[in-house]
């Protein structure tokens, strides 16, 4: 069984903070008088305490009386007043102004050398990401269980991608990571093939709370002279506690796509991207932020931004409130332990090299026990219990729990309880339903054509049967959890096709990007060769 105090903390070269030998980085920095504050949301409050006489955007004119009552009556009369546009002395113009003190503190608080604000989620920090690391060169190796939307960025950017895939939990159907010399092989081929590859992306954690040795993939990214992405997504609360992994920033990682509202508390759809002070910190930073600028937008909210920056300051000064979350969710694995009804997936992920610590704010359970789908259970706890779990897989159900987040271990028991009874009925009545098996991962198709080519060339709609061997022209990504299964420029696979079709089948599945919801027909290069040479 893994746990995260049997792991050695790697090295906090990154943090500019000084702390003793045995203190938590957070702890020093929540002790520094600056991060006491949240600049940029305490510079929207006093902006909207003037009672100013808005004659500009937004069209509610910031006034929840008159024009925002139809807001107001919903959202609350402050959250109004707080939308405030951009372009505002005292609070995002010019050097040193409240957004930039806002974003140098984030950047202190996860590690960082920058840190940029976003507000189109970590989706456009994937895309951000992608199109600044095509700066250092046209190459770039992707572990295959990446978001779709940097596949996006790949193909906005014109990179040209390798694929390396993760180590896989077969059993239960779930994509891990990379370890350090799986990725080292793969750079490995790459050279002797004489394809430079100048970034790398990995996943840390996945979406089911593995991490891997992010520090150990740094190393070897930047011996082989790449610059390390990492999809930090799903651990934007990592490195606040000494009983969470650390922040990738400080671990050696170049970029780190975090997605602040995930576990952190941000208001959804913020997130950020952090730049690592490594030796590639130079050349990324301009990069980056002359990306940014194409991919936000010019009416960034103020509600969302100033949420990143609350959320930050909630972080920092929330050590008694993350130790309450840990426990509960501690609380809640020794629970299903002792049920024979469940168990934790987590608990095996020390049989996977790839994995070295673990998110305990995520629980991955194990239903299959009860003769029903995890589909099944999930849509059971909601239409009955009103408990929403995070996702569901054919034996699993996902809870996710936020670092601050109260938990109510008694009623999701309970919960988990009924539900169990209920399967166990079925299953008495001679009705237990088969849980549903999707097909095997498969293999990426060879790319033949480069993705931006294949994306821009001339393209028609054909049926799934006849776009085997033919070149796709989208990305495909089954959901959960955003997987590209296609991207443009690959051949398109028999094992493809049948998975995405299963994956669309499932009750809680969709396809993101798919011609039909069934995935009964597919848009591919109408003649690769002519848009090969375009």
């Amino acid at each position: 069984m893994l746990r995260n105090d049997d792991i050695t903390p790697a090295p906090t070269s990154a943090s500019r903070v000084e702390t003793g030998a045995s203190e938590h980085p957070i702890r020093a920095i929540a002790r520094l008088e600056r991060q006491q504050h949240a600049p940029y949301v305490e510079a929207v409050q006093q902006h909207a305490d003037a009672a100013p006489l808005h004659v500009m955007v937004p069209g509610h004119g910031c006034d929840p009386v008159a024009g925002g009552s139809h807001l107001a009556d919903i959202f609350g009369a402050r959250t109004v007043e707080l939308d405030v546009p951009l372009m505002l002395d005292g609070i995002d113009l010019g050097p040193g102004s409240p957004l930039e003190q806002a974003r140098a503190l984030a950047a202190e608080a996860w590690g960082a050398k920058t840190t940029w604000f976003m507000t189109n989620g970590a989706s456009q920090a994937n895309r951000t990401a992608a199109l600044a690391v095509r700066g250092l060169g046209e190459r770039v190796l992707v572990q295959r269980s990446s978001h779709s939307s940097f596949s996006d960025g790949v193909l906005l950017g014109g990179l040209i991608p390798s694929f390396v895939a993760p180590n896989v939990d077969h059993e239960n159907g779930i994509a891990h990571g990379l370890t350090p010399e799986l990725l080292e092989t793969a750079l490995r081929e790459e050279a002797e093939a004489g394809r430079e590859v100048s970034s790398v992306y990995v996943v840390s954690p996945s979406y089911f709370g593995s991490t891997a040795d992010v520090a150990g993939l740094a190393r070897v990214a930047h011996e082989a002279g790449a610059a390390l992405i990492v999809d930090g997504a799903w651990g934007a609360h990592f490195g606040f506690h000494e009983d969470l992994p650390d922040s990738p920033a400080r671990l050696g990682a170049d970029l780190v796509i975090s997605s602040t509202h995930k576990l952190a508390g941000s208001f959804t759809q913020s997130a950020m991207l952090h730049l690592g002070d490594t030796e590639f910190a130079e050349r990324l930073e301009p990069l980056v932020a002359r990306a940014y600028t194409m991919t936000s937008s010019t009416s960034a909210s103020a509600l969302l931004m100033g949420s990143l920056d609350a959320s930050r300051h909630a972080l920092v000064q929330g050590h008694d409130e993350i130790t309450r979350a840990v426990a509960a969710s501690e609380d809640f694995r020794a629970r299903l332990r002792a049920d024979d009804r469940f168990s934790v997936v987590s608990d095996d992920f020390g049989d996977f090299g790839d994995i070295v610590a673990i998110d305990p704010l995520r629980v991955p359970i194990d239903v299959s026990q009860l003769g029903q789908s995890g589909h099944w259970v999930r849509n059971r706890l909601i239409d009955d219990h009103g408990v929403y779990f995070e996702m569901s897989t054919a034996t699993v159900i996902v809870a996710v729990i936020g670092a601050r987040a109260g938990l109510d271990v008694d009623r999701l028991m309970t919960s988990l309880d009924a539900v169990a009874r209920e399967a166990e009925a079925l299953r008495a009545a001679g009705e237990t339903a088969a849980v549903e098996a999707f097909p095997a991962l498969p293999e990426a198709g060879t790319l033949r054509m480069l993705p931006r080519a294949a994306f821009f060339g001339e393209s028609e709609l054909v049926a799934a049967e006849d776009a085997i061997g033919r070149v796709s022209a989208d990305t495909l990504a089954a959901y959960p959890p955003g997987i590209p299964n296609l991207v443009p420029g690959e051949e398109i696979t028999p094992e493809t096709v049948a998975f995405l079709q299963a994956v669309a089948a499932s009750p809680t599945g969709y396809v993101r990007g798919a011609a039909d919801p069934e995935v009964r027909s597919f848009r591919v290069v109408r003649d690769p060769l002519t848009a090969a040479q375009s």
